[in-house]
């Protein structure tokens, strides 16, 4: 047993020491905010009408949705979080909680989340929240996440999935233009983390995570960032083509996806030094933004009456 596991071993042994931040941490309230946002963009572009309180506590049950998903992540995960520079002060790892802490206030979240969709909302709402926690948890972080290098592609759905759950949450199903948005977070997905990847790649391999620096290389790895990249460029260009974005949001699609793709063709390009990693750092802190421009424009455009259109 290596040191840290012994670490991780006493702390477990010990009184709980969790403070109210440390179950706020455990939802880990930035993956959350995304979920809301993108959730509450498929709530407003859905057709049909939604009373304010019951659309508010639709948006809370998928908030706490996605909490108990990065509850459940966190006590899985606890051995390897320990190793990573990145992840080992959270609260099971750090040894302020205690590992079935997490898991029973992970499994209370999600049944409550998906209950309470149900009677608030619709039964195509509350099973989609209750497929997309199984998907995190089950699917991603035990089964994918150690098993192969292909863990981000796939299990990229699960953060791909809320503007599908707030769309039918609205309308009782899911159409197309939620289909559409859905597209376009999985395909976003794996060139944001693998340029984080390509920066944290010693952390991922002494934890024994199957990462694509890790597993095929830096090299590869950029090459899959541009091909994803070009992939998603012309995607996010698709609700305007579609006509549930406006005129704006395709202004705003063209030049980001552009600036997108040209920051992943120097991540591509620039292999070595400073210069490598400076490339990859800008690359993942522009796909957050680029993210949450579309979907901001696509709200605002709802929002305001189609400005621009």
């Amino acid at each position: 047993m290596s040191l840290a596991n012994e670490q991780i071993t006493t702390a477990y042994a010990e009184p709980s020491r969790a403070e109210v931040r440390d179950f706020v941490a455990l939802l880990k309230p930035r993956v959350m905010s995304l979920v809301v946002f993108t959730a509450l963009v498929g709530m407003v572009l859905a057709p049909g009408h939604m009373h304010p309180v019951v659309g508010a506590l639709a948006l809370l049950c998928i908030a706490i949705g996605a909490g108990a998903s990065g509850a459940l992540n966190m006590w899985w995960d606890a051995d390897i979080d320990a190793l990573m520079t990145r992840t080992r002060g959270r609260p099971v790892p750090a040894g302020r909680m205690q590992p079935g802490e997490a898991l029973a206030f992970g499994m209370v979240l999600s049944v409550g989340s998906v209950i309470v969709l149900y009677l608030v909302a619709n039964w195509q709402a509350a099973a989609l929240l209750a497929f997309t926690i199984f998907f995190y948890v089950v699917i991603y972080t035990i089964w994918l996440k150690r098993w192969t290098a292909q863990n981000i592609v796939i299990g990229g759905a699960a953060g791909a999935f809320p503007p599908m759950v707030g769309w039918a949450a609205v309308t009782g199903n899911v159409s197309l233009e939620s289909i559409v948005l859905f597209l376009i977070i999985f395909f976003w997905t794996p060139p944001h983390f693998w340029a984080l990847a390509l920066l944290k790649s010693g952390d991922y391999a002494k934890a024994g995570v199957p990462m694509l620096p890790v597993v095929a290389g830096e090299s590869e790895t950029r090459r899959q960032i541009l091909i994803y990249s070009i992939l998603l460029a012309p995607l996010g260009v698709v609700p305007w083509i579609m006509g549930f974005g406006g005129m704006a949001y395709g202004v705003v699609s063209i030049a980001s996806g552009a600036l997108f793709l040209l920051l992943a063709i120097r991540v591509w390009r620039e292999r070595e030094g400073t210069q490598a990693a400076t490339a990859a750092r800008q690359l993942f802190a522009f796909s957050i933004l680029y993210l949450f421009v579309l979907f901001a424009t696509l709200l605002g455009e709802a929002t305001l009456g189609g400005f621009g259109a």
